[in-house]
């Protein structure tokens, strides 16, 4: 894969009000473009415009300096996201750390911040986020499947679904507010009562504090043909199981959603983890328990 460094124009991204699903306010993408090749990306999509993808790594190497001047101390007060669109933790962080460099900024301005990622690499900055969390910081691994076995035939450059949990529970038990982003359950791979007990079970296990499935996935032009084309590859037929079933809708949710979800509410009562990720209140001190 092809790496090459650009200068961007702006980094923040500023939405007229908090989302109602992150509470993001801005959203920060450091790298465009991600090196885990998960087959389902729905990054691929036309509408994000987002070319060559799959072979080519964009790194904002002035990412920091714009940083450091749109994160002002008059700026409104707001969650930063980053990891929507491409992970802020896939391997070329560990040359360029812009994740990190960005983290030391976030921190001295006291800025909250929401990372979703599938690298055990963040716990490089426990430190970091240890300091941002005196005013809230949220960490969101994102587990599809708790079998290994299976998570590297669907993400084949991510870290394994073991390391993340693991990573999860060391974040946890260092004070880090830590939970899942179970999305998505692909349809006909892992839309089966076995693997959504097990991978919920054992998020719940490794100390996820709140659990946010998806018993479905999108399917948008450019994101659909990769994804069927990796199908074809790996799993031989059952390209023809979504053709016949979604062809070319948007929303492909899973035909077995309403008995999933109903195991997942089952579970979320027995471990007591949440469905919504802590709210954000500047008013709050972020060290005290707010998620329930």
């Amino acid at each position: 894969m092809k790496i090459r460094e650009i200068h961007a124009k702006t980094l923040l991204s500023k939405h007229k009000e908090a989302d109602p699903y992150f509470g993001i306010l801005y959203t920060m993408n450091l790298y465009r473009g991600c090196t885990h090749r998960c087959i389902y990306c729905d990054s691929r999509s036309e509408c994000y415009q987002i070319k060559d993808f799959d072979g080519e790594i964009l790194v904002k190497v002035n990412a920091i300096e714009l940083l450091a001047k749109e994160l002002s101390p008059r700026r409104q007060k707001g969650r930063i996201g980053t990891g929507s669109m491409n992970d802020p933790y896939q391997a070329v962080e560990r040359k360029y750390q812009l994740t990190r460099q960005a983290l030391e900024i976030i921190a001295r301005r006291r800025f909250p911040v929401h990372i979703i990622t599938k690298s055990d690499l963040i716990l490089r900055d426990l430190d970091l986020l240890q300091d941002i969390n005196r005013e809230q910081a949220l960490v969101s691994f994102t587990v599809t499947t708790a079998d290994d076995a299976m998570a590297k035939q669907i993400e084949p450059f991510a870290p394994l679904s073991s390391k993340r949990l693991a990573a999860l529970r060391q974040l946890r038990d260092a004070g880090i507010r830590v939970g899942v982003t179970m999305q998505p359950v692909l349809p006909f791979l892992l839309d089966n009562p076995e693997n959504v007990t097990d991978t919920i079970r054992q998020c719940a296990e490794h100390g996820a504090e709140y659990i946010l499935p998806w018993m479905g996935m999108s399917l948008r032009t450019g994101q659909r043909e990769y994804y069927f084309k990796e199908l074809e590859d790996r799993f031989p037929g059952v390209v023809q199981e979504y053709w016949q079933r979604y062809g070319y809708q948007y929303t492909a949710n899973s035909p077995r959603a309403e008995e999933l979800y109903e195991i997942y509410n089952q579970l979320k009562q027995e471990y007591g983890f949440a469905d919504h990720i802590p709210e954000y209140d500047p008013e709050v001190d972020a060290t005290q328990p707010r998620l329930f």
